[in-house]
């Protein structure tokens, strides 16, 4: 029998080895989904990645698909709608980020910037390949994290630390961190 080796992390469950062997670390350029990245990592903040994975659905539907114009609208009537919606984390801060962050992204987009493309300058615009051979050998954050961090919160975005962006950099395949012997790995 031919066993699939894969990261430690994912082994809970199916819905973690779905998400481990189709979406993380595989290289995301879309702008939307981006965001929706970006967001759903900082509504991980101090919870584990689980507790957001099996919600997604429901950040989906609570923020009208991720489209920013709509959620850019959004006001305190619907701030506090969504502090009752169980299917998502009832934090008002992150709750009020994902409306902020709407609008920092679509001032971007009016100045003619690119989300994707600004996103992936920082790393030269391809995924950056670690070889770790453990959990222990992957950081919580880099210098090129930190930076990520530093320049979005001068663009207004909220729930951006350094933690945060390295794990959404691993999330959307600008840093490669699958164990070496993983058989996702390139």
């Amino acid at each position: 029998m031919n066993i699939k080796k894969r990261c430690d992390w994912c082994l809970k469950d199916e819905i973690y080895m779905d998400y481990h062997d189709n979406v993380w670390g595989k290289p995301e350029y879309d702008d939307i989904k981006l965001f929706e990245f970006l967001n759903l990592e900082g509504a991980q903040a101090g919870l584990s990645w689980y507790t957001v994975l099996i919600k997604i659905d429901n950040y989906r539907q609570a923020f009208h698909n991720w489209d920013p114009e709509k959620i850019a609208a959004m006001g305190d009537e619907d701030i506090e709608k969504l502090m009752q919606d169980k299917g998502i984390i009832r934090n008002r801060l992150k709750i009020q980020s994902v409306i902020t962050n709407a609008r920092a992204f679509l001032d971007m987009k009016n100045n003619g910037e690119s989300f994707s493309e600004y996103l992936w300058s920082f790393v030269d615009g391809k995924p950056l390949m670690n070889s770790p051979e453990s959990m222990a050998d992957i950081p919580a954050k880099t210098e090129v994290s930190d930076k990520m961090s530093k320049e979005l919160k001068k663009k207004g975005f909220k729930f951006v630390g350094s933690t945060i962006c390295y794990a959404f950099m691993q999330a959307v395949g600008m840093v490669d961190d699958h164990l070496v012997d993983c058989f996702v790995r390139k």
